[in-house]
């Protein structure tokens, strides 16, 4: 099941798609016990090969930009007829018109059930919505008192005292370090 953190990151990728005008954008939510791969397919495909490379470029900038997160990899950007950008809880695959009618990842996915992004949005807010009814409440922290800085006169004034007492307890050890001497 994924986190969070990852259907947040999925659905700015979805938005940075449909920002750059991307087509026929679809979410495939991945039966965990068939594919170990990943949990989500982002499909969606551009009218031109440049337009493909500009929908993956806001894609990795937006994701960058927002959380701090690169793809692990990115495969096809060179050609832009199918670029494939993984980003291990969910992968992108940016299509032209026919080459995503010829591989039919829809099809070959058939137990993958398709998702809104506006399913996406509630399932992200339904999440955050648990994980704050789980989490115990915060305690009250005691405020600390002020530390009083110490003023130079009252230390003129600590120092001798001080050194005496350090005297005394030298004076003390080196009876004691005698005395068991003469034993």
């Amino acid at each position: 099941m994924a986190s969070i953190e990852s259907n947040q990151l999925l659905a700015a990728a979805a938005a940075a798609c449909e920002d750059k005008k991307a087509e026929d954008i679809r979410i495939l939510a991945l039966d965990p016990a068939e594919s170990g791969l990943t949990d989500y397919f982002l499909i969606c495909n551009g009218t031109n090969d440049r337009q493909n490379v500009a929908i993956t470029d806001e894609i990795e900038i937006r994701l960058k930009r927002e959380f701090g997160v690169y793809p692990n990899s990115v495969e096809g950007r060179r050609n832009g007829e199918w670029i494939l950008m993984d980003y291990v809880d969910f992968i992108v695959h940016v299509f032209s018109a026919e080459k995503r009618a010829f591989y039919g990842l829809e099809r070959l996915r058939k137990t993958a059930t398709s998702l809104s992004i506006e399913e996406l949005n509630a399932e992200i807010k339904a999440k955050i919505a648990a994980s704050r009814a789980t989490k115990p409440a915060k305690k009250a922290v005691a405020k600390k008192a002020p530390v009083k800085k110490t003023s130079a006169k009252a230390i003129k004034t600590i120092k001798p005292a001080v050194k005496k007492t350090t005297k005394a307890v030298k004076k003390t050890i080196a009876k004691k370090a005698t005395a068991k001497k003469s034993k």
